[in-house]
């Protein structure tokens, strides 16, 4: 089946999902995932299809997160898409995260936001030497969603913490460091991952997918944050931003530096959201919960007026100028956090 921007088939055993809007960096639009749900559910009850492989089509990567262009208008609108595609969305996390087949993410390239929620909830994340991942969320006025507040408080040590709070992109080393991917295999031979995965007998189950995925991997090289991991727990195990912030401050070091620089151009008001919702994230005992809580707080997004002006600043000017209100973090105060936390009405269906 062919739509344009999704293309799906199947090939031998394997159900293939191909995102197809390569000029747009494969972005998700809610016919996207209305497509892949679908496709998701006829290969869990196809006999034939034993295991499921996801990648995204051009040279760029398999998905940049959501089409926040089409967020911006619907919310400027108020028509209600941005809503129904959040709802949709963290279905497919969740449909992704349960799914009872290998499912098996090629996450070559950029790879970031709901492209993370397309590839880092399913049992087997393959990067490689190209990727690029990242949750930016708090540079464009907006949180980690896509079931990230339960992927990252299980992060080694603080690291979820960091890539939350900083947005910055990470590569294939420090992407299995925060236990968000699993192997690295060369970029080039992914077309052979797709064959010899296509080839194996019906019935294979998820071991055999994964002595395939270990024999084609490569070692993925040191890992930036690894070789950061005692700086980063001194300073992001505090519960606010003002003392993550003044930590850095007392730290030595480029890294440490770098990290306080970027944090100080996001979202004062996202950061402070983003780790409330870390935190929440981490006392969780599901994805389904942490994705209903990330609901209720995209949900009010659509009034935040730094929602709008990080897109305008990101995509609709592009001057990467945004102007931040309140402006800094200690000007929002616990009841501007508060107002985010209000539970999704109705409740997320999963």
């Amino acid at each position: 089946m062919q739509d344009g921007e999704i293309i799906i088939e199947r090939r031998g055993i394997a159900g293939l999902v191909r995102l197809n809007r390569p000029r747009a960096l494969n972005s998700l639009t809610l016919p996207m995932i209305r497509t892949i749900a679908e496709a998701l559910h006829g290969f869990a009850g196809d006999d034939q299809v034993a295991a499921v492989v996801i990648t995204g089509e051009g040279e760029r990567g398999l998905c940049a997160g959501g089409d926040i262009r089409a967020l911006h208008e619907s919310a400027r609108a108020g028509d209600g898409l941005a809503a129904s595609f959040w709802r949709e969305e963290f279905r497919l996390n969740h449909q992704i995260a349960s799914y009872p087949k290998p499912y098996v993410a090629l996450m070559d390239g950029i790879t970031m936001g709901g492209g993370v929620g397309l590839s880092s909830h399913g049992r087997h994340r393959i990067v490689t030497e190209r990727t690029r991942l990242a949750m930016p969320e708090t540079g464009i006025g907006y949180v980690p969603d896509v079931g990230a507040t339960w992927l990252l408080p299980q992060a080694s040590g603080e690291a979820g913490t960091w890539l939350g709070l900083t947005g910055l992109d990470i590569g294939a080393a420090d992407a299995i460091h925060a236990g968000l991917a699993d192997v690295q295999i060369a970029s080039s031979r992914l077309g052979e991952v797709i064959d010899v995965l296509s080839a194996l007998p019906r019935g294979s189950a998820s071991g055999d997918v994964d002595a395939v995925l270990q024999a084609l991997s490569e070692p993925a090289g040191e890992s930036r944050l690894s070789q950061n991991a005692a700086m980063i727990d001194r300073a992001f195990r505090f519960d606010t931003v003002e003392e993550i912030l003044a930590a850095l401050a007392g730290e030595e070091g480029d890294f440490a530096a770098e990290t306080r620089r970027v944090m100080l151009t996001r979202s004062p008001t996202s950061l402070k959201l983003a780790l409330t919702l870390l935190r929440a994230g981490r006392r969780s005992a599901s994805l389904a919960e942490c994705l209903g809580r990330e609901l209720g707080a995209c949900l009010q997004m659509l009034d935040n007026p730094d929602f709008f002006e990080g897109i305008r600043a990101a995509v609709i000017d592009k001057d990467r100028n945004p102007q931040w209100s309140p402006a800094s973090v200690e000007a929002v105060g616990a009841a501007t956090v508060e107002r985010f936390l209000k539970p999704a009405e109705p409740p997320l269906e999963l």
